[in-house]
Order: structure tokens, then sequence, then C-alpha cells
């Protein structure tokens, strides 16, 4: 099924793991806006990664705009079926599962963790895009800096929403 997906079509997101709550109202809002934008330009899958933080946030407003339009598909590139093993809060894990519920489609890398696996993810879901829509405060050498830095070199517009809610 990735291959089958149309990259033209395709935007996938990546972004930090937390979020500030001051943060929350105006990114929510920014989604929202640059869904009803792409939407409109025929970008209608939506991939997102499965992590705590920004990429929650990005796949629940993908899940709220899908409601209003069908055409929309939220799609998970989860790297493996045991991410949730090691995660401390309850509520995180049960809005992955809902999450999982929503997707129109669930993609694993592999079954179980393995070093090297959460970029193989990300490099996957910027393989499968034309657009990438990221939160990065532009700091560290992490998994959302490794993702952009290779969504540039694969010639993905990038769209970063943190700077513009900052």
């Amino acid at each position: 099924m990735i291959e089958k997906l149309n990259r033209d079509a395709t935007c996938c997101f990546t972004g930090h793991r937390r979020v500030p709550d001051g943060d929350l109202p105006a990114l929510t809002a920014e989604i929202d806006i640059l869904l009803r934008r792409l939407c409109e330009r025929g970008v209608k899958n939506f991939i997102c990664g499965g992590a705590v933080g920004f990429d929650t946030v990005a796949a629940c407003r993908v899940a709220v705009a899908a409601k209003n339009d069908p055409g929309i598909r939220l799609i998970l590139f989860l790297p493996c079926r045991d991410q949730t093993v090691m995660w401390k809060r309850a509520r995180d894990v049960a809005l992955y599962q809902r999450l999982k519920g929503l997707a129109s489609d669930v993609f694993y890398v592999a079954d179980f963790y393995r070093d090297g696996i959460m970029l193989e993810r990300n490099r996957q879901m910027a393989d499968a895009s034309s657009l990438c829509v990221a939160y990065y405060d532009g700091r560290g050498a992490g998994g959302t800096a490794y993702t952009v830095r290779y969504a540039v070199k694969r010639g993905l517009e990038v769209v970063n929403l943190f700077d513009k809610i900052h």
C-alpha cells in the first residue's frame, strides 16, 4: 500500500515530542488552516509517526478534518508494534490506540524495536510524501532535525509551523 500512495497528494508531519501548553492553541489553529489549504491543492493523505507530542497533535487534527471530508486519510507510519511499551502515561497510550482505530491505514517498519528504527520510519514517511509539515525549533540533533534535513535533501516542500507561531 505504501507504494500506491500518490506522493503529490501526500504530506507527512514531524515535530518535537514536547509541545508547550502555550503553543497548543496557535499550533492547532495553524494545522487546521494548513489542512484546508492542502486539501484545496489536492493533498488528502496525511502521514503521522505516532509519537507523543506534535505527531499526536497533528494526527488528532487530521482525524477531526476527516470527519468533515471523507476523502482525507490519516495514515500512521509506526516504527514497531511495541512502540508504546516504554511509555509512562496511560493517557498517551490510550490516545495512540484511539488514533490507530481512526487511521485509514497503519504501517509498521518492524514488529519490535531495534536501533535505527525511528530514523527508518522517518525516512519512509518523507519518501512517501511531497510535503513535510514540521514543528521544529531549529535546535538539536534528534529525529525531527534529521527528518527535516532529509526532507529538504529529498526535495520536499517543508512548512515549519514553529516559525509561524513564534
